[in-house]
């Protein structure tokens, strides 16, 4: 009987199950602010019944009769779509950004309900003292539980131990990926590799401990809790069977793909194999008819809301894009939908006039000197893509999904980089992962960067993915930070 390897203490989480301990913690500490928040309005209560004359003992009689606001008790659910951003494990790992995501979210909760307050007038029915009190009181606790995360989780007991299989290009950009990551989201050791003339040497600064036939031995002696297969062609039989023995020690075993996707959040295009479109796309990834109905609904909805929004800034759009940059106020362009059906979009003009003279398509890049001031300003807040809500409303577009590219450039990029073309097997939408994750790409190496966060959504996409990406995308709008 194998004996089974011995670990550090600690609960490893994968990424998955990491999100949904935060989410408990979070819903627990907005509920616990719920009715601390509660006592604190009637001790509020308390007080005016005091000022007005009341005495003490006879204001506690009111007490029963003191009622919060039934919308009080929905406040929670406002305060986690507030923090969604805060669900990126990078984020959640550092208490700067924590802390700094915590106040963002109050700040905007605040402004939402001074919008509220002033449109609805009552202040009987939308106290000021109950809100201000929760939001103050889920911004602490929030943020008291997630200081508590950090401590814990982010600590060498509770992280995972990974050790990749193969020295090639393919481990070394995994470990690459992991260096550009802080804090990182596992502890890496080294890797092991068949090839002898690489045992004993280091990549990215890390050991190769010896071949498969060591790897039991090493597991023991480093507390390896993950192998991760970093070999993309043929292996050896010895090898294959040493990481089952491995398996059955308890060791869980990864391909490099899995681990790479869970890390950075998009999908390793160099380094997969020929028939991974049909294994990720026609096995894995399909959708079903529910996902389908409702990701249309949403678009419904979004894009009625979308054209309402439009209504009331198109005239204020209009004037400053006539004095900044003259006529016209839209400009249309052909682009690529799902399976490749062409279609047109229009979109608030922030470019001058004749951008492409030569005729020739090009991509827009950060500091771009053809775009206008106004134009600047439209595209940092999304408000250029106001008039595509009625192409989601008609169909032809989603609110998510891959950014509608033009047939030219897909041309061109599709011949120049791998599996390309497989972004069109969704719709394409005015927000996505590759949106929010990544800014202006100006070459085919950031085009590919680019495709590697949306086959990623492909692969993923849930209703919750899809609402999460939409909750990311109005806080970018807020803040005024689109791209």
């Amino acid at each position: 009987m194998a004996e089974r390897a011995t670990r550090p203490l600690g609960v490893r989480l994968r990424p998955r199950e990491q999100r949904a301990v935060l989410f408990i913690g979070d819903v627990i500490a907005s509920y616990l602010a719920i009715f601390v928040g509660k006592y604190a309005w009637l001790l509020y209560s308390w007080y005016k019944l005091i000022s007005s004359g009341m005495p003490p003992l006879r204001a506690m009689r009111f007490f029963p009769t003191v009622s919060e606001p039934f919308w009080y008790y929905f406040l929670p659910i406002i305060w986690l779509m507030l923090i969604i951003e805060l669900y990126d494990l990078h984020v959640a790992a550092s208490f700067r950004r924590t802390r700094s995501g915590i106040a963002t979210a109050a700040l905007v909760g605040f402004i939402l309900y001074a919008v509220i307050f002033v449109m609805v007038r009552n202040p009987e029915t939308l106290p000021r003292v109950i809100v201000g009190a929760y939001l103050a009181l889920a911004s602490l606790m929030t943020l008291g539980w997630r200081s508590i995360y950090i401590r814990y989780y982010t600590s060498p007991d509770f992280m995972r131990r990974i050790l990749v299989i193969g020295a090639g290009k393919a481990g070394r950009t995994l470990v690459e990926a992991h260096r550009k990551i802080h804090p990182p989201p596992f502890q890496f050791v080294g890797f092991i590799d068949d090839d002898l003339v690489k045992v004993g040497k280091q990549f990215e600064g890390y050991p190769v401990f010896g071949s498969s036939e060591q790897l039991l031995s090493i597991i023991d002696e480093q507390k390896i809790t993950d192998l991760v297969v970093g070999i993309m062609g043929e292996m050896e039989g010895f090898t294959f069977q040493t990481i089952l023995d491995a398996q059955e020690r308890g060791v869980e075993i990864v391909p490099m793909p899995t681990v790479y996707e869970e890390m950075v959040g998009r999908v390793p295009i160099h380094h997969l194999e020929s028939d991974w479109i049909l294994r990720s796309f026609v096995d894995q990834a399909r959708v079903s008819g529910f996902y389908d109905l409702i990701k249309r609904f949403i678009d419904i909805l979004g894009g009625l809301a979308g054209l309402v929004i439009f209504a009331v800034a198109f005239p204020f759009v209009a004037i400053a894009t006539l004095i900044d940059s003259g006529w016209p106020i839209f400009y249309s362009q052909t682009r690529l939908g799902r399976h490749g059906d062409v279609f047109r979009i229009s979109k608030f003009r922030t470019m001058y006039q004749n951008a492409e003279e030569d005729g020739k398509a090009r991509l827009a890049s950060e500091n771009d000197p053809r775009i206008t001031r106004v134009g600047n300003f439209l595209r940092k807040t999304r408000l250029d893509e106001l008039p595509q809500f009625w192409t989601v409303l008609r169909g032809g577009m989603s609110l998510v999904g891959p950014r509608a590219e033009r047939p030219e450039l897909v041309a061109e990029f599709q011949k120049q980089i791998p599996f390309y073309r497989a972004r069109l097997l969704v719709k394409p939408g005015l927000t996505g992962w590759a949106q929010i994750n990544y800014g202006y790409v100006a070459n085919v190496t950031e085009t590919a960067v680019k495709l590697e966060y949306d086959l990623y959504y492909i692969k993923q996409r849930t209703v919750i993915m899809d609402i999460q990406i939409i909750l990311r995308t109005v806080s970018t709008v807020f803040r005024g930070i689109g791209r």
